[in-house]
């Protein structure tokens, strides 16, 4: 990473576990912008993700994925929430390499299935209830996960996002390429 470059914070985790309002929250605290990975794959492709799995599968929005990620790692000095699985695959993660850390939200999986009981997401493990979905995810991906998180961050203790952003943007401050 050029040294004079600003870094940006990559949110990671998954689904429900606050990426969006958070980040929305840390960019705020940090006065940088905020990319949220599911409006930039919107206007990358003009499809939800919804009809992007249906339209193309998973192989096709892993493609899109990549497409994105590409794009606003070439950002400087911006807050992104990532896609629930975007950390779980290498290419993903080289394109981010030392643009910025990764802070992984992590919370409860009960926590998860109450707040995104409403949000219709297309299942990974088609056949599966959300809390199964949820658990053979997170089982399948905790490795994934972990290894690529710079820090890793809780997100069901009960703060507010404001106090969450404080203490999200005290962890990341002074964050080198050489601290990854």
């Amino acid at each position: 990473m050029n040294p004079s470059r600003k870094a940006n914070v990559y949110l990671a985790g998954m689904i429900g576990v606050g990426k969006t309002t958070i980040g929305q929250e840390l960019a705020r605290v940090m006065g940088y912008p905020f990319h949220d990975f599911d409006w930039e794959l919107n206007k990358e492709t003009g499809l939800d993700l919804h009809t992007l799995v249906r339209e193309q599968g998973w192989l096709g929005f892993r493609v899109a994925e990549y497409t994105v990620i590409k794009r606003l790692a070439a950002v400087e000095g911006a807050v992104v929430g990532l896609g629930g699985g975007t950390v779980r695959y290498q290419w993903n993660l080289d394109a981010m390499a030392g643009t910025g850390p990764i802070v992984l939200l992590t919370a409860d999986l009960k926590v998860l299935a109450e707040r995104v009981r409403v949000a219709d997401r297309p299942r990974v493990n088609p056949g599966t209830t959300l809390e199964e979905d949820l658990d053979l995810i997170w089982n399948n991906g905790r490795d994934l996960y972990l290894k690529a998180a710079t820090y890793t961050y809780r997100t069901d203790q009960g703060l507010t996002a404001e106090q969450e952003a404080n203490e999200l943007a005290a962890m990341v401050r002074g964050w080198t390429p050489d601290t990854a």
